[in-house]
């Protein structure tokens, strides 16, 4: 009985730590910009909204089909004769009717001729050809925003990084300065001066710290996973750099056949073009085939177990040929204006495209200068540092000096770091722009 006690007394422990495994922090998620993307793809739900949009026309389209085919129905009808009909004949009258009557059974029509209808699969048919190029821009846009986001994380860690360094330079130049003052071998202003340097340092790390949080909070909304989930971006933005010198675009080599508003501009025009065919079809003829197959029944009682059922049956075939409907004119008017209106607004649009594309050009071609001279920038102000940090050693230069020739190198590598960021901003929106698609381009 102790064993068993005892055994019972160690599971029991054991269960109860099992839990704790549980509540171990989750591993952060390594992220390279295919990966958000493709994450985003799959879990943002706004591409999910969009892809539901589809299947909601395309049953719309199954439903437009299904006018072709026959449509049955069975009806039934009691009635009560509450006064009958009085007839005379030879100056006699007499009561005609019966008291009730009841007719049930099945009726089939179908559409012989009806080219309203064989317009209107045509409507839907672009109706979901729109739905799916909606949804291709969503997913485009939604890549052009993580992308941004991934490159805006990049730049705050970067840009923290670096002011990180300069930060720890400066405690470092404090350091040596405070020692020299407790020697006698400077003056208190370099000390107050180094000490200053520092400290105006420190608000800008920090604030550096928190652009860092808000550009991961930013990036995981898109990508629709929650805040607890820690993300780390894999590389920086000096890793694009042969990016840029590799792409050598022109504006006479890029084309918006692919822009999607232009293409949804294109498909509203046909859905209008199909509006247009079916309201000129109400001008036509339309023709209808019916069979009918009832059971009628005519008594004075409610005697139901004698009622004599007579069967009767019959085809039909109708045609309806549409006169004179004023509004049927003033529709097609309408519709007819509109059309110009989308054509109006289709080449304004295209020519505000053209005139982006030839912005996000000039501003990649800027930023790629930029990038080039603030490179260069970065090695000169390197230089400028160890000279300065040299000559003040040996006693020959100020601590103003020293100062100012790190502000200079903490200002070329954050300049630096934001004109490779300006590029490659640029560079999403122009393929968001012309259309490109994110699975081809992989």
């Amino acid at each position: 009985m102790k064993k068993k006690i005892t055994m019972i007394a160690v599971f029991s422990l054991f269960a109860a730590m099992l839990p704790a495994q549980d509540v171990l922090p989750a591993a952060p998620l390594r992220l390279t910009l295919d990966d958000a993307i493709d994450i985003a793809l799959a879990e943002n739900p706004t591409i999910k909204v969009a892809e539901q949009d589809v299947q909601l026309k395309e049953m719309a389209k199954q439903e437009t089909t299904m006018g072709l085919l026959p449509e049955a129905n069975l009806s039934g009808s009691y009635q009560r004769t509450i006064e009958k009909q009085t007839m005379v004949m030879n100056d006699m009258r007499f009561k005609v009717g019966v008291n009730n009557m009841y007719t049930g059974g099945l009726s089939v029509s179908l559409p012989v001729f009806a080219p309203a209808l064989y317009k209107s699969m045509n409507l839907t048919r672009t109706d979901v050809e729109l739905a799916m190029e909606t949804a291709r821009a969503s997913k485009q846009d939604l890549v052009c925003q993580v992308t941004k986001a991934f490159y805006q994380l990049m730049l705050a860690q970067d840009s923290y990084a670096v002011l990180q360094k300069s930060l720890a330079q400066s405690e470092e130049n404090f350091r040596i300065v405070s020692a020299k003052y407790d020697e006698g071998k400077v003056s208190e202003y370099d000390k107050i001066s180094a000490e200053v340097q520092m400290r105006n340092l420190k608000p800008s790390v920090i604030s550096a710290g928190n652009a860092v949080e808000l550009s991961k909070l930013q990036l995981k909304v898109l990508m629709g996973v929650t805040a607890d989930v820690d993300i780390i971006v894999e590389g920086n933005l000096k890793d694009y750099e042969e990016q840029m010198y590799a792409s050598m675009l022109t504006l006479d080599s890029l084309s918006l056949a692919q822009n999607s508003s232009l293409l949804q501009m294109d498909l509203n025009s046909r859905l209008l073009q199909n509006t247009l065919s079916i309201q000129q079809q109400n001008f036509m003829p339309n023709v209808a085939l019916q069979f009918n197959y009832m059971y009628t029944c005519m008594a004075d009682n409610f005697d139901f177990g004698n009622y004599n059922w007579n069967p009767y049956s019959n085809v039909s075939l109708s045609v309806s040929i549409p006169l004179f409907k004023y509004s049927n004119f003033s529709t097609v008017k309408k519709t007819r204006l509109q059309m110009n209106q989308l054509q109006l607004n289709r080449d304004y649009a295209e020519r505000q495209l053209r005139m982006q594309m030839d912005t996000y050009l000039n501003n990649m071609a800027a930023s790629a200068e930029q990038v080039s001279s603030n490179k260069e920038a970065i090695v000169q102000a390197q230089k400028g540092r160890d000279i300065a940090q040299t000559l003040y050693d040996v006693g020959r230069g100020t601590v103003l000096e020293l100062n100012s020739a790190e502000v200079a190198l903490t200002q070329s590598e954050l300049t630096y770091s934001q004109s490779v960021f300006d590029w490659l901003t640029a560079k999403a929106d122009l393929d968001k722009l012309l259309g490109v698609d994110y699975f081809d381009e992989k």
